[in-house]
């Protein structure tokens, strides 16, 4: 399997999904957001960080990028797209995933550990998982706040659109426990044809039982062994 990382200004999450990509056995190459096209891959990845400073709105300037042309191609023929934080930002600018990433409810920047519920596992990213898993994953973000009118919301629920909610350890899922507000504590969504995965929690900070955890390990080799 390959992969491609895509780095803008201001990523400072690529080197770690990078890591995480190889530990997994899944070679990678980094690709400049000036290159006009992606080698030949099967997954491609925008990565957390704070993609031009966050000037005028999170990822709104790294959506137009050179290499997003190429990236919307990859993606409208069945490639995978994976965006984590900022890289979820980004695919909402470009338009591959519906809704609008607002200021955490607080306004506050969140840097915490959290759990999840999966909510999908009829994809290339989640199907080593069991629904209504809880995982731990690492949150950091200060536009994580997930917005979708009712009628968007009502299509990514009933289409089984939602890859991950917000919940506590015993997996209840409520205002409680909703860390920045997300509307129906939404924390990662798929587009209609479950190639395209936008998240904010990074799984790539949670591979390592001795540093932080491993419920993020799951996910890669998902990655591994659905993508051949």
């Amino acid at each position: 399997m390959k992969s491609s990382v895509i780095v803008f200004p201001g990523s400072n999450c690529d080197r770690d999904i990078a890591v995480a990509l190889e530990k997994f056995q899944i070679k990678n190459q980094m690709i400049w957001h000036d290159e006009s096209s992606l080698p030949d891959t099967d997954l491609v990845v925008l990565p957390g960080g704070f993609s031009y400073g966050d000037y005028l709105r999170t990822g709104c300037i790294a959506g137009k990028s050179k290499i997003i042309n190429d990236v919307i191609k990859h993606a409208k023929k069945g490639g995978l797209v994976l965006g984590i934080c900022n890289g979820f930002q980004i695919l909402i600018e470009t338009g591959l995933l519906p809704g609008a990433l607002l200021r955490n409810k607080k306004l506050r920047f969140l840097s915490k550990n959290i759990f999840l519920k999966v909510t999908n596992t009829d994809n290339k990213f989640c199907s080593n998982y069991k629904k209504k898993d809880i995982i731990e994953l690492a949150i950091a973000h200060n536009e994580g706040n997930y917005f979708a009118k009712t009628e968007l919301l009502k299509n990514l629920e009933d289409k089984n659109l939602i890859a991950f909610k917000y919940c506590d350890e015993k997996g209840n899922i409520n205002d409680k426990n909703n860390p920045n507000g997300s509307s129906n504590n939404i924390a990662g969504i798929l587009n209609d044809k479950k190639n395209i995965l936008g998240m904010m929690p990074h799984p790539e900070r949670m591979i390592d039982e001795s540093l932080s955890g491993e419920d993020g390990s799951i996910f890669f080799k998902n990655l591994l062994n659905n993508i051949k």
